[in-house]
């Protein structure tokens, strides 16, 4: 079979590929691995990379003609996700799309609802599904064979199947290495600073499926699984001198959702580093209480260099009741204290406007940023609401979105987005008012020192789509000025304290 698998344009929205790097595709890396042990002809177009409009891409279609085109989409990019689907089916109609990753895996009958170009949907793990899809379609190739294929969701005689869900794959070991020479790898420029070291060449990798926990807003468990499925650490070792062999890089960024779930796991890891003298620098992402300092200590002399965890709100109500987290915020201060020793870069992610989050609380969680002010890095978010997950059940249930809210279809004005800064996703406002949310931000930026509004303008101008978007915009800028007069005037004294 020929199959092509695609990026869309645009990549992944996020913030931090906006600077010239970019991660590749692992999902995609890993399917045509598999479909490659096959004997099938595999294309991967990362048209975000190769900055491929949509008749180019086209036109690499009608030039390939392949069996089966698959693209894969997040909530974050899943319009251009959607737009590709659509051009393929334009360009070679004999084709059967695809769509797969974790945006379709949550709503797949809403995308086959909504879009009559798309014939199949893969629901979760992609790589044990789209090898039996291959082989059924280049014996049958017709839509009533597709039944009998757990993972699928199909559209049949005007009717939407849902198929039952794939079994995890719980041997990853057995799974082939990522086909990362199916990708044009120099192009993704993938660096990261390392401190005394500078921009030092990476790659990505992820050593487990699953997260046991269960953070509301998270579609993680419900794509993964709560059950937690690991490579053998002598696996991961080996990817890492493949990798470091074959790629020449330097840095490993761990993808896993919790790369300490098992920190015996994790210890063996170090040790078989170590052992055999690697020097790579890697980072991670942890859980805050699946950590000693004992542990901490030898991902250190393993060459841990950054560590990201996610603590989402200061106020323990918040944080606990209303998003699952169960996390003590002693375990928070712990774990930096101990980075900071360590000379370890920790990394906190944060999260303004739960449900229920009153502006009292939402300051217990700006006040631990600004503590930390120039000691950690800092992520934050506004709430995103993703498809299925207990979120967009709230979300609907307090009108945030309305019942009849469909993934695929244009939002409605009073649906809050941030696409330049944040993705296509909806935004979660329950007792916080725009206005107070603004402020949360950039007294964050202000706090990490990122603040560049002139830059962002073209960008916003660009994703105004209705006045109420202008509005939120003009309340943003409102806000902006407001605080950096107020931080000017703290300082003004000073200034002028100098001049005498």
């Amino acid at each position: 079979m020929k199959v092509q698998l695609f990026v869309a344009p645009g990549g992944y929205f996020a913030e931090r590929w906006r600077k010239g790097s970019s991660m590749p595709p692992l999902g995609l890396l890993y399917i045509a691995a598999i479909l490659e042990q096959e004997g099938h002809d595999i294309q991967i177009i990362p048209a975000d990379i190769l900055r491929l409009k949509f008749n180019q891409i086209q036109k690499i279609i009608r030039q390939f003609e392949p069996d089966i085109i698959g693209v894969t989409s997040t909530t974050e990019n899943r319009f251009q996700s959607f737009k590709l689907i659509k051009k393929a089916k334009e360009a070679y109609p004999r084709a059967l799309t695809v769509l797969g990753g974790p945006h379709a895996s949550m709503a797949p009958e809403d995308c086959l609802t909504h879009i009559p170009e798309l014939d199949v949907v893969v629901i979760g793990e992609g790589e044990e599904t789209m090898k039996e899809l291959c082989s059924i379609w280049e014996e049958r190739a017709d839509l009533q064979s597709l039944e009998k294929i757990a993972g699928l969701a199909y559209r049949r005689d005007s009717q939407i199947r849902v198929n039952p869900r794939r079994a995890p794959i719980m041997d990853l070991d057995s799974l082939p290495f990522p086909a990362f020479h199916l990708i044009p790898f120099e192009k993704y420029n993938f660096r990261f600073e390392v401190p005394g070291r500078g921009l030092l060449p990476a790659i990505n990798m992820i050593t487990s499926r699953g997260c046991p926990f269960n953070c509301n807003f998270c579609a993680t468990p419900i794509n993964w699984g709560r059950h937690v499925r690991m490579r053998s650490p002598e696996n991961v070792l080996q990817e890492i001198e493949y990798l470091k062999d074959k790629y020449q890089v330097d840095v490993f960024f761990f993808f896993d959702d919790t790369f300490n779930a098992n920190p015996k796991r994790v210890a063996k890891i170090c040790d078989l580093i170590i052992e055999r003298r690697l020097n790579i620098y890697w980072k991670c992402d942890i859980r805050l209480d699946l950590i000693d300092r004992p542990l901490l200590e030898k991902m250190k002399q393993a060459g841990l260099f950054h560590l990201s965890f996610g603590l989402e709100a200061g106020s323990e109500r918040v944080r606990n009741e209303i998003i699952h987290k169960k996390i003590n915020i002693d375990d928070f201060h712990r774990v930096v204290k101990w980075c900071l020793e360590l000379e370890i870069i920790p990394n906190a992610f944060f999260i303004f406007s739960h449900p229920t989050e009153t502006w009292e609380e939402a300051q217990e969680t700006i006040r631990i940023i600004e503590q930390y002010q120039d000691k950690i890095e800092g992520s934050i978010a506004i709430l995103h609401v993703y498809p299925g997950t207990p979120l967009e059940k709230t979300a609907k249930k307090l009108g945030v979105l309305p019942p009849d809210f469909s993934w695929a279809k244009p939002h409605p004005a009073k649906i809050i987005t941030l696409p330049t800064a944040q993705g296509d996703v909806p935004l979660f406002l329950d007792k916080l008012t725009w206005s107070q949310v603004s402020e949360l931000v950039f007294r964050w930026s202000f706090s990490q020192g990122k603040i560049s509004v002139v830059d962002k303008i073209p960008q916003v101008l660009k994703n105004i789509r209705s006045p109420q978007d202008l509005g939120r915009y003009l309340i943003m800028f409102v806000v902006f000025c407001r605080l950096k007069l107020k931080k000017f005037s703290r300082k003004l004294p000073r200034l002028l304290g100098k001049q005498d």
